[in-house]
């Protein structure tokens, strides 16, 4: 695949995803009042999770087309006398906006269940705080778009530590109370983080791995469908009385 059409393909992919996930986000909130009582806590939840996702990926996404238009990956803009390049710019607000929807992801798990946290949950928490630190740090290099080696891979580990641990999490009590839908959520973590893990360990050799990226945004696509499907379409009892009574 050329350069160009590689390009292409990226930038057509990115529009399409934010048009989907924005959706997804924008329809949970419209209907958010017709949540059944008994999954309204975490159903919420996943509009915010997927509100920062998308928050995140339209910094992420929308500074690399942005950075494409302006002649390459490698483009800066001028912030406050400062020169920034726009993708790790976009990386930065992604990066930091996923962590966060991995710590909503173990709150869902908590109300969906209604498990403590344990020795593993805390964890996660960790893992969390400490990927938010690592990043602060300018070896990062955010201005590069193509980060380095070593940092990538130092705050890359906590987060799939964190995306694992839900995985794994979900999974065993998705299955412990026979939920399908759970179920699927913890299939399409690890789905995710299949073809996430060989972009991080060797992007930098092999950049066509970059393209791995699309199936693995993919599998978020289908977690925001699966909690827009089964907690979203089902009016709430009250507001099935009202429809009723208008009828009648």
């Amino acid at each position: 695949m050329s350069e160009s059409v590689r390009m292409w393909v990226e930038i057509l992919f990115n529009v399409m995803y934010l048009v989907v996930i924005w959706g997804f986000v924008f329809a949970m909130a419209r209907r958010r009042v017709s949540l059944l009582p008994e999954v309204r806590s975490y159903a919420l939840l996943f509009m915010w999770a997927f509100g920062l996702l998308a928050l995140g990926d339209t910094g992420h996404v929308g500074f690399r087309v942005w950075a494409y238009a302006r002649g390459g990956l490698d483009t800066t803009i001028n912030v406050l006398g400062a020169r920034v390049g726009l993708v790790g710019l976009g990386a930065l607000s992604t990066a930091v906006t996923v962590t966060l929807f991995y710590v909503l992801m173990l709150w869902i798990w908590r109300r969906r269940f209604g498990k403590p946290l344990g020795w593993l949950g805390y964890v996660l928490l960790g893992a969390a705080i400490a990927r938010l630190v690592v990043m602060v740090f300018p070896q990062n290099q955010w201005n590069s778009s193509v980060p380095p080696w070593t940092w990538s891979m130092i705050r890359n580990v906590p987060l799939i530590v964190q995306g694992l641990g839900v995985a794994y999490l979900v999974l065993r009590d998705a299955r412990a109370a026979g939920d399908r839908v759970f179920q699927r959520v913890g299939y399409m973590i690890l789905v995710s983080y299949g073809f996430y893990i060989p972009v991080v360990l060797f992007v930098q050799r092999v950049s066509m791995l970059g393209m791995l990226m699309i199936p693995k945004t993919v599998a978020y696509v289908v977690i925001a469908w699966l909690a827009y499907a089964n907690l979203y379409t089902q009016p709430s009892p009250a507001l099935a009385v009202q429809r009723v009574r208008y009828r009648q």
